[in-house]
């Protein structure tokens, strides 16, 4: 009887064992063909990637109020902080699509990634001293440290600024190309000055740091949104790519009708506003896709 026993006990426990594998092993399975699955749908899926800056909104917008679903277009963000991010996931492939600059999407070309471009945005960027450093004047930035992205539109506005002055000293560019990182060197009192985009710039100057130039006032428009050339030589992504313009259109109507602080939650969450800075951003009216001026294209290449 003890025997018996002891011989149940031992097909129980081995019968829990089995059921345990199989269990793990069903869970492997499972598990692989839903990687698989979540593989399959981001490749067939556009995938853009965006930054924490004012001008990515729209595409924010379109994601999340559905209208890219409303289409039929299947589209997958990449919320990155860096354009050099950006560079790197375009020019291995792991993306259709990014928000750029037409002196980034030059150097890009040139290294055998050609991009269309299928519209600019409303950025802007402004040279932001810090206040410990009492700079007021572009001319008073000799000896100081600048942040900004080599071989970018903020590259290009640093030399073309500091080509309209004399200076006593050599200016120092410091390549800091997460533009968070950035602000919060400035907020840190560990830069002398920064090239800012919005929503980063409304608050550096809330925090009484002094502007010393503004993208605007230059005329520049360098911002678009570039596609792989590449990519877009297959029809389906020919497709999707005109129903994502078609949405983005979309959304900029929106915005422009409700305003910027109907999406407050969208900026808190993806670009840091907070509730002061969203009440002293500048009015954007956000235009329909249309592709940059020749003469923006241009001033890039050189």
């Amino acid at each position: 009887m003890i025997f018996l026993k002891k011989y149940i006990l031992c097909l129980l426990t081995l019968a829990f064992f089995c059921s345990c594998g199989n269990s793990y092993e069903e869970r492997q399975r499972l598990s692989r063909a839903e990687q698989a699955r979540i593989r399959r749908a981001d490749s067939l899926a556009l995938k853009v990637a965006v930054l924490p800056t004012l001008d990515c909104l729209p595409i924010l917008v379109a994601k999340d109020n559905r209208l890219f679903d409303t289409l039929g277009v299947n589209v997958h963000l990449r919320h990155l902080n860096a354009q050099m991010d950006c560079d790197t996931e375009i020019i291995g492939g792991s993306i259709e699509g990014m928000v750029t600059d037409l002196v980034r999407a030059r150097r890009i070309a040139a290294r055998g990634v050609p991009l269309e471009y299928v519209a600019t945005t409303e950025a802007s960027w402004q040279l932001i001293a810090n206040r410990a450093a009492r700079l007021r004047r572009l001319n008073q930035l000799g000896d100081k440290m600048v942040a900004m992205t080599r071989y970018s539109a903020t590259d290009y506005l640093t030399q073309h600024t500091l080509d309209t002055v004399k200076l006593k000293e050599q200016v120092f560019n410091i390549q800091i190309n997460n533009v968070k990182l950035r602000l919060a060197m400035l907020l840190n009192n560990e830069i002398d000055a920064v090239w800012l985009p919005e929503p980063q710039a409304t608050k550096a100057r809330l925090n009484g740091h002094n502007v010393l130039a503004d993208s605007r006032k230059l005329g520049v428009n360098f911002r678009v949104i570039a596609f792989r050339k590449k990519a877009l030589a297959d029809k389906r992504r020919r497709q999707q790519l005109r129903l994502f313009i078609k949405a983005y259109d979309m959304a900029c109507d929106s915005i422009n009708k409700n305003g910027l602080s109907h999406y407050a939650g969208l900026l808190q969450k993806y670009d840091d506003v907070d509730e002061k800075t969203l009440k002293f951003l500048p009015v954007i009216r956000y235009q329909h896709a249309r592709k940059p001026q020749a003469a923006d294209i241009e001033k890039a290449s050189k």
